[in-house]
This record gives C-alpha cells, structure tokens and sequence, in this order.
C-alpha cells in the first residue's frame, strides 16, 4: 500500500527545485511526486517512509519537517 508523504521544504529557486526533484526521483518504490513552490510543499507518494524522504532530503541540504507536524527532524 502506497503512503503519502507531505513536508514543508523551502524552495526558493528554481535550481532548488531541480535538486529536489533529482533526489526524489533517486528513491526507490516511489508512484508519483509533487513540488509547490507556492505552498513550500513537497508531496511523495509510494513505498516510503517521512523518515527515508527527509533523509534525501537532508543529504542535499534541504530542511524538512513534517507538514501536520511542522516539528523538524
């Protein structure tokens, strides 16, 4: 069963972005994606945890923290 995983990213450019989407796509067992810029929102929904997600994440300098949460990792 696929889970949904929010979090609130700061995307402040476009080469933000970029990085972003690079990492995500590297995740295994991943169906789809979704960055809002507007929201500072990156969505990731497959066979993946928050934890394995914010790991990439952090791997290429990002913060995230949960988006019900908003507690950082």
């Amino acid at each position: 069963m696929a889970n949904v995983v929010e979090l609130k990213v700061g995307l402040h450019c476009d080469e933000c972005i970029k990085k972003i989407l690079k990492a995500i796509k590297k995740i295994e067992d991943i169906e789809t994606y979704d960055v809002d810029k507007q929201l500072n929102k990156v969505t990731v929904t497959g066979n993946v945890t928050t934890e394995e997600v914010i790991k990439v994440l952090h791997k290429i300098g990002k913060q995230a923290t949960n988006w019900d949460q908003q507690s950082t990792y």
